[in-house]
């Protein structure tokens, strides 16, 4: 059986008569006829009895009409998908992103995106990275976002923005020219806020402070750089954080600095080698590069 002969096959199985399938079908009724005496010829058998201008399915056509009935709801899903991704509302794209990122970038992302992908779905979760990179090996994010190329060859990582490591402190800390400076570990004083062991960025500044042979002292650690973020804004301390949280924090409230030696950090694009993208899903990642870029070059707000 062909797929046409399977379509005309269930209208008349459903409604039961050769002028409804017509209908459901918008073709005419000579054209049913044709493709259901086309179907039955190629079978060697016939699947209905007419009797008085009536159709009745002989046991074949029900044994039939249970084997392609999977088949039939498969075609129509084809086709509903063929008609979404013409308006451009495929599949809801799903994201994912470390808190970093999801806080400092995505919001003016998201909005931009929006301006053209107004009926996409979209669905947005947090993850640390290496939460991410089971999630996208197991199918269940389109596209994710880090400050990590974790370096997986299942994984994909698309350098997409860069800055460097950012020191930042209470407004008022230093002087207006000083800010035009890097800082360097001997300037790490006073209310020091430092990040997990774990972290890799925060293990790369404690690393640059010993290869200068000086110990910092953190008295508050925390999990993520939007807290050191918020501690530093009500005056609890100083802080190396990342540049997208170093440009989105209050500009009333922060002073910020570039780290010396410089150390680069990348906001890196993440996808499963084994799943290109959507249309929806790369513009998504588009404006994602671009929002971050912007988000570097404006400064704090």
């Amino acid at each position: 059986m062909r797929l046409r002969h399977i379509e005309v096959f269930h209208a008349i199985m459903q409604v039961g008569t050769i002028s409804g399938a017509a209908q459901v079908l918008h073709i005419s009724q000579p054209a049913v006829t044709k493709v259901l005496q086309h179907c039955e010829l190629q079978l060697g058998m016939p699947l209905f009895e007419r009797v008085r201008g009536k159709l009745y399915p002989k046991p074949e056509a029900h044994r039939l009409f249970a084997e392609t009935e999977k088949l039939n709801r498969d075609l129509q899903g084809i086709r509903r998908l063929a008609a979404s991704l013409k308006g451009r509302a495929v599949e809801t794209i799903r994201l994912c992103a470390t808190p970093t990122i999801a806080i400092s970038v995505l919001p003016q992302a998201m909005s931009a995106w929006r301006q053209d992908f107004t009926q996409t779905p979209c669905q947005l979760a947090t993850h640390h990275t290496s939460e991410i990179v089971n999630t996208l090996r197991l199918g269940e994010a389109d596209l994710a976002l880090s400050l990590q190329d974790p370096r997986h060859p299942g994984i994909v990582a698309e350098p997409i923005a860069q800055g460097v490591m950012t020191v930042i402190a209470p407004a008022g800390y230093w002087r207006a020219d000083e800010c035009q400076t890097p800082l360097s570990a001997p300037g790490l004083v006073g209310d020091l806020i430092g990040h997990a062991e774990n972290d890799p960025l925060g293990e790369l500044v404690v690393a640059a402070c010993e290869a200068q042979h000086i110990q910092p002292v953190f008295r508050t650690v925390v999990q993520t750089y939007q807290i050191a973020r918020s501690l530093v804004e009500a005056g609890g301390g100083m802080a190396v954080v990342d540049p997208f949280t170093a440009a989105t924090a209050s500009a009333a409230l922060v002073q910020r600095r570039p780290w010396a030696p410089a150390i680069p950090v990348q906001l890196f694009l993440l996808t499963a080698s084994h799943s290109p993208l959507s249309h929806g899903a790369r513009q998504l990642a588009n404006c994602i590069g671009g929002a971050a870029r912007a988000c570097l070059a404006r400064g704090p707000a």
